[in-house]
């Protein structure tokens, strides 16, 4: 079964937006050929600037049925009046799948494809789509959602894992994985995996915590209180944790369980120590904790993922 699928792109598109989901696709089509029959498309077709100048070719909207349409994100949907063509096109053309990259989802919202239904995108983009879409139930804390056939992804490289998803779906996940090998990606994030995971390791979305960020990894195996945290950074426990959780979406307490978790997985996937000496040494001391850990963030116990990177 081919399954012909739409990349959607216009003026000032987000360049891996679109290049790691057609990758991800490619990728599948050699593992299992007649997969995909794969198109990009723009309003009136031919070539189309991405916001870093490059551009691609892209044939003219054109009828469908679709079994997947994928919209790209990218500054250009900050002009969504010069969009109305994709949004007229959405509208009235049959798709099994519509899906988006980042804020990509505005143009799906815009069409209403989102009303009534779980979402997600860029999670800078929070405040003004939650204002622009009530209709919307947003959750700007996830890697991508999927409700019903629609799915959306948070930013750029949240194609990838969506793109990873999908081929999951419709090919298996022995090929998904094979393409997240081919790739040189872990095998995919799993969809309620935060993607403020991200603004915590860089200390925040101003970097005003990345020192302590560098601190904490140092520190991993010893208790990180908040209040040892605050002294860290000369600040009082509660004027921190609220300075924290402003500048990076989650509490101090997640931050560390998200950098052990992190830590934890390297050694895991890399390393030959037993998992309860992993467990000691990233902070979470007891086994069956850091287990619990890593099936919240990952959907996966730490012998899985050890058993996956090997194979």
């Amino acid at each position: 079964m081919t399954r012909r699928l739409a990349l959607v792109i216009f003026p000032g598109f987000q360049l891996l937006d679109a290049a790691g989901p057609i990758a991800a696709f490619e990728i599948a089509e050699r593992y299992r050929p007649g997969s995909y029959d794969l198109c990009v498309l723009a309003p009136g077709g031919g070539l189309v600037r991405s916001s870093s100048g490059v551009c691609f070719a892209a044939e003219p909207l054109c009828d469908g049925p679709f079994d997947t349409v994928m919209i790209s994100g990218g500054d250009g949907t900050r002009a969504l009046a010069e969009l109305r063509e994709i949004v007229a096109w959405l509208r009235r053309t049959a798709i099994r799948r519509p899906t988006s990259v980042c804020s990509g989802a505005y143009l799906l919202a815009e069409a209403g494809l989102l009303d009534g239904r779980r979402a997600t995108t860029h999670w800078s983009r929070t405040d003004d789509f939650t204002r622009r879409y009530p209709k919307v139930k947003l959750e700007a804390d996830r890697i991508f959602i999927r409700d019903g056939e629609v799915w959306t992804s948070a930013g750029i490289t949240a194609g990838i894992d969506l793109a990873l998803a999908l081929v999951e779906e419709d090919l298996g996940a022995a090929v998904a994985r094979r393409v997240a090998q081919q790739l040189v990606v872990h095998q995919r994030r799993p969809g309620g995996q935060s993607q403020f995971s991200a603004l915590i390791e860089l200390g925040g979305r101003n970097g005003r915590f990345a020192d302590l960020m560098d601190w904490i990894r140092a520190h991993l195996a010893e208790p990180l209180t908040v209040e040892r945290l605050a002294g860290q950074v000369a600040m009082s426990p509660r004027n921190f944790a609220r300075a924290f959780v402003a500048e990076t979406g989650a509490t101090p307490a997640k931050a560390v369980e998200r950098l052990r978790l992190e830590a934890a997985r390297t050694a895991v996937e890399t390393g030959q120590a037993p998992i309860d000496r992993v467990a000691e040494e990233v902070g979470f001391g007891d086994p069956e904790r850091m287990r619990r850990a890593f099936l919240r963030a990952f959907g996966q116990p730490p012998q899985a993922l050890r058993r996956a990177a090997r194979s």
